[in-house]
């Protein structure tokens, strides 16, 4: 079995490469990843030289490129995560989530149709739901419910997941889709929530929170998500949606809160900044049809994993370090410049 996860330099990525390198020994896993500012290849260096693993330098977007690849390799599952993320970066340049999210997962799509898969896998978000009111704790997104966009990165992955159901329903393409809520652990990036407030902590700077820190998030451990996926792409009915939800519904202030009493700092290090342009208020996922059709829980209490996290960080300082300094940026050339 050959399975090519794209964007597997990223956060959720990385840690799927592991999940399935250790749960499936024998499969080979090829990386695809561009190498964005969030992917970051020192993350993968424990498995760098396993016989069983490959890594490309490639942007999904390369139609050449790509098929090449499906020539050389004859992938049986495609799992993407490759995706501009950052919601603050889509306001700023939508142009590129529309590139990336929408173009290079047709591109995929395209490659596999001609070279022929198993089972196309698409990591979506639960944002293209919108949000729910702070007011109606009861209301919890469903796979039936309609999508309500906020942001160009919600509206890039909403239009993935309708393009990835008419490339089904056209083309008989065998697909599966997966909308997670928020996701935390190892190797996140620093600008994120979690991770940011952990390296401002330690360094003892400013902790941003933005407008009054009520905005609701449904926080999963990464390890569980990537148990998820797993799943589905065995399991999963081909051209269906499960939502993946950890039942770990924070305040974006309280998390913050927690982390400085965690690593004993002075919650005078929070600072409210202005509020992001159409802020969500509230995410919470209802995982009933993967439990019911899967089997799947979400095993990590955010108790538990919010230490693992903190631990994580703590005795990982060189990785987060590196990519602040920007030096992460270099690993590529300084492992294979003169390759």
């Amino acid at each position: 079995m050959t399975i090519i996860v794209t964007g597997g330099a990223g956060f959720i990525g990385s840690n799927f490469i592991f999940h399935m390198l250790d749960a499936h020994p024998d499969y080979r896993i090829v990386c695809l990843d561009k190498l964005t500012y969030a992917g970051n290849l020192s993350t993968l260096a424990s498995v760098m030289d396993k016989p069983n693993f490959r890594f490309v330098k490639l942007d999904i977007c390369d139609r050449e490129g790509v098929y090449k690849l499906f020539e050389e390799e004859h992938p049986d599952i495609i799992v993407n995560f490759a995706a501009e993320s950052h919601v603050d970066r889509s306001i700023e340049n939508p142009e590129v989530f529309l590139q990336t999210n929408i173009l290079g997962t047709q591109v995929l799509m395209d490659a596999c149709r001609k070279y022929g898969i198993t089972r196309y896998h698409q990591v979506s978000t639960d944002e293209v739901y919108g949000d729910l009111p702070l007011d109606r704790p009861d209301l919890f997104f469903t796979e039936e419910t309609p999508i309500h966009t906020s942001s160009p990165y919600s509206a890039s992955k909403a239009s993935a997941d309708l393009l990835v159901l008419a490339y089904h329903r056209t083309y008989g393409l065998p697909v599966t889709i997966s909308r997670c809520s928020n996701n935390y652990g190892p190797y996140h990036f620093p600008e994120k929530l979690i991770p940011l407030t952990i390296a401002n902590c330690l360094n003892d700077k400013p902790l941003p929170v933005y407008g009054k820190g009520e905005n609701v998030r449904d926080w999963l451990y990464v390890e569980d998500h990537c148990r998820a996926i797993d799943l589905i792409i065995y399991k999963g009915r081909v051209g269906e949606i499960y939502n993946v939800g950890g039942h770990n519904e924070m305040r974006n202030i309280d998390i913050v809160k927690l982390i400085c009493q965690k690593l004993g700092k002075p919650e005078s290090l929070i600072t409210y900044v202005t509020d992001r342009k159409g802020h969500d208020m509230r995410y919470a996922i209802d995982p009933t049809k993967i439990h019911n059709e899967l089997g799947w829980l979400p095993e990590t209490k955010f108790a538990d994993g919010i230490e693992k996290t903190i631990d994580w960080y703590l005795a990982n300082r060189d990785w987060w370090e590196t990519i602040i300094s920007g030096e992460y940026q270099n690993y590529y050339e300084k492992m294979y410049g003169n390759r």
